[in-house]
């Protein structure tokens, strides 16, 4: 029965690779150019890591793209096949995406402003130590609060693509025990993509400081990517090329994300970190060497990598 629906799957959606228990195809509903609809038999489920459509009944599949006679073949594998008109609506609607704002705290002070109070010259001296110039914090919009929630915090905020907040990272350059200290949204962003060129190739690093030393990098916020972000279908849909560059101790976490992004037919490559704590250590000069010596990454080389680790 298994070889028999993957023929009918072949016959409808074309062909496909597969990887391990999921079906690569391409997807009939937003028709990327690339293989992007994963299907798995035995879960009889399907999603496009494009346009997510996606539904837990294969049929809907068939149903809607197959002719009479594969619908008839694929309903015969199943004693009762209970579908209605709605559930194609609900398995098959695309997530609705709502476009996150939100406000910088009150109290923000850009950094670039000419005229700055005194309280500025410590976030300066602070961002100094970082290696971080004035082109930099003109360039991400760096500022500080010297009074309210985030008194005595860096202020990075990231914009949307239409222009608009949607996140900031609130970093103390004080001695305060929690060094971070963000918005209550949600992280599902693609921070600071206004700035992102996706016609060119992207880095993808840890940290926001990571990301400053970095030409057209995106900070994860963290050392994982979930397939389910934004940032995810971000890359598959633009991307060409990805950089990953994580931080040093987190070696396994940046093999696990090279790997699920070359399953996803992305071009990786893969920065040596090595005799630094972070990428935000480094100078551009420093980062800009290694990243034009980094390593392109295949299955073969991903898993000769990982034995050596053992």
């Amino acid at each position: 029965m298994y070889s028999e629906k993957l023929q009918i799957l072949e016959e409808v959606l074309g062909n496909f690779y597969r990887s391990n228990d999921e079906h690569l195809f391409f997807c009939p509903y937003c028709k990327h150019h690339k293989r992007k609809l994963s299907v798995n038999i035995p879960k009889n489920t399907y999603k496009c890591w494009i346009c997510d459509s996606r539904g837990r009944n294969i049929y809907n599949l068939i149903r809607r793209f197959g002719d009479h006679s594969q619908k008839q073949h694929w309903r015969s594998f199943e004693e009762t096949v209970e579908i209605s008109e709605f559930d194609n609506i609900f398995e098959e609607k695309k997530e609705e995406t709502v476009e996150q704002r939100i406000k910088l705290p009150k109290e923000y002070i850009c950094l670039a402003n000419e005229g700055l109070p005194p309280t500025a010259k410590s976030a300066l001296r602070y961002l100094k130590k970082r290696n971080i110039t004035s082109e930099d914090i003109l360039k991400w919009k760096i500022g500080y609060c010297d009074s309210g929630e985030y008194k005595n915090r860096i202020i990075i905020p990231s914009f949307n693509q239409n222009g608009y907040c949607d996140y900031f990272v609130a970093r103390t350059h004080k001695d305060d025990w929690m060094k971070y200290k963000n918005p209550p949204v949600s992280k599902n962003i693609v921070f600071n993509e206004l700035m992102i060129n996706w016609r060119e190739p992207i880095i993808l690093v840890e940290g926001i400081f990571d990301a400053i030393n970095a030409e057209n990098s995106i900070p994860l916020l963290g050392s994982t990517l979930s397939t389910h972000s934004k940032l995810f279908r971000a890359i598959l849909t633009h991307s060409k090329q990805i950089y990953v560059a994580l931080d040093q101790d987190a070696e396994k976490k940046a093999l696990n994300l090279v790997n699920l992004l070359i399953l996803h037919g992305v071009e990786v490559y893969k920065i040596e970190t090595s005799d630094y704590e972070d990428v935000g250590e480094m100078t551009k000069e420093e980062f800009e060497k290694r990243k034009g010596a980094a390593t392109r990454f295949d299955s073969n080389t991903l898993l000769i990598q990982k034995i050596s680790q053992i």
